[in-house]
């Protein structure tokens, strides 16, 4: 096996008649290499676009939801010490939820209404580091006798709403009056702004304290449910089974994925496409180690023959090309690993790169790398260099002496 990679590792100095099959090694190289830088640099901008709109999409909701089947339901505290004590579970909180209409000053919007407990809710949902101006404990007081609202930032440019301005809040529920059901509103004083940095949550949902939920609904004690932070965010329909097993009828659960199911699979089939897209470069790379191991057989027939007749057997002579050509691919993939995990380094440290935030809500181009990325793309790269050493290889096996020096 020595010899083998001695004469491998020989056939790829190439000498100065051979300098043309020199140049096309380094070019199988680099394109190994670019491949591999590619893919590591184009799958950690992926991860890290994933993770950014993940942290925002569970900055104002939660992990997990548990509701019931019977719709909005009593008894939240027994619910959710439950729900506490499953493994897995770091806290829980209850909540409202309504579709509402705001009007400020002529300026109307439909928006989703959440009532929270200001004391329990951000131990559940990230939203005490979204709020820009105010407070999440800004619920717990009044407003010159006015309840606490909290809007988003595209909601308040809307409705030109800014802290201290009063609006208006419409329950589509209405109350009953001798002349029929008639909309309900009430009016609230803006106390904080929030951005999300997701537009749809910016534009459309606002937060009270949950009491003046209830109150402002005609809920008396009732909750539309519980939310619930785990420990491990992508364990968590292991979670999400161990909580409704112990809670039983009539209660579910659903988690952040299935409320985003859409978004999640678009995300891992981009990811996929984009792998396999930019696959197609490191087979360029394997194609140019085809030509150059078919060009290096034929110009070493010579040297074949000669070997063949000391003694050395067909598997040998296939070695010695296959190590020639798997060099090469380990050589590219190696060198695209070094660079671009280099690049992925430089890009996450300096962030040189700015991107429109009105349109993307990030400013930087956001990198993570992650350890099976790498290492599913180094083995790719190495297998597919391997596989395109077999046929020249074999064919370089299959000489006969005799023919190959018949004219020497």
């Amino acid at each position: 096996m020595f010899f083998e990679l001695f004469l491998g590792t020989r056939y790829l100095k190439a000498k100065r008649k051979q300098a043309f099959i020199s140049i096309i090694t380094v070019i199988s190289i680099v394109g190994v290499m670019v491949g591999v830088m590619a893919l590591i640099v184009v799958l950690s901008v992926m991860n890290g676009f994933r993770e950014d709109l993940m942290s925002k999409i569970l900055g104002v909701n939660s992990h997990l939801l548990v509701l019931s089947y019977e719709g909005a339901f009593r008894n939240h505290e027994r619910v959710s010490s439950q729900v506490n004590a499953v493994e897995g579970v770091v806290a829980s909180t209850p909540f409202l939820y309504s579709q509402v209409m705001l009007n400020s000053a002529g300026n109307v919007s439909g928006a989703v209404l959440r009532g929270i407990d200001a004391l329990t809710a951000p131990k559940v949902i990230n939203i005490e580091p979204v709020i820009r101006e105010g407070s999440v404990q800004s619920l717990n007081r009044l407003y010159d006798g006015l309840p606490p609202i909290i809007i988003g930032k595209e909601l308040s440019r809307h409705l030109t709403a800014r802290p201290g301005d009063t609006l208006t809040v419409v329950s589509p529920h209405g109350k009953l009056t001798p002349l029929g059901r008639v909309p309900h509103d009430r009016k609230f004083r803006v106390a904080a702004i929030f951005e999300s940095g997701m537009y749809e949550y910016d534009s459309s949902m606002a937060f009270i304290s949950l009491g003046e939920a209830q109150d402002f609904l005609g809920f008396d004690d009732r909750v539309t449910g519980v939310e619930v932070k785990v420990t491990d965010v992508y364990r968590v329909e292991r979670i999400g089974e161990a909580v409704q097993k112990k809670l039983g009828y009539p209660y579910w659960t659903k988690d952040w994925k299935q409320m985003n199911r859409s978004l999640v699979s678009a995300l891992r089939l981009e990811k996929l496409t984009m792998f396999i897209i930019l696959l197609m470069i490191v087979l360029v790379g394997a194609l140019n180690i085809i030509s150059t191991l078919v060009m290096v057989v034929m110009e070493k027939t010579r040297d074949v023959a000669i070997l063949r007749a000391m003694g050395a057997t067909g598997r040998s002579i296939m070695a010695v090309f296959m190590f020639q050509g798997l060099l090469v691919g380990v050589i590219g993939t190696l060198s695209g690993l070094l660079s671009g995990l280099g690049l992925c380094h430089i890009l996450a440290k300096y962030q040189f790169i700015d991107l429109p935030s009105d349109i993307y809500y990030i400013s930087k181009l956001p990198v993570r790398v992650e350890t099976l990325d790498v290492l599913f793309v180094t083995v790719s790269a190495v297998v597919i260099s391997f596989l395109a050493t077999i046929y020249p290889s074999w064919h370089a096996s299959r000489l006969n002496p005799v023919e190959a020096l018949r004219y020497e």
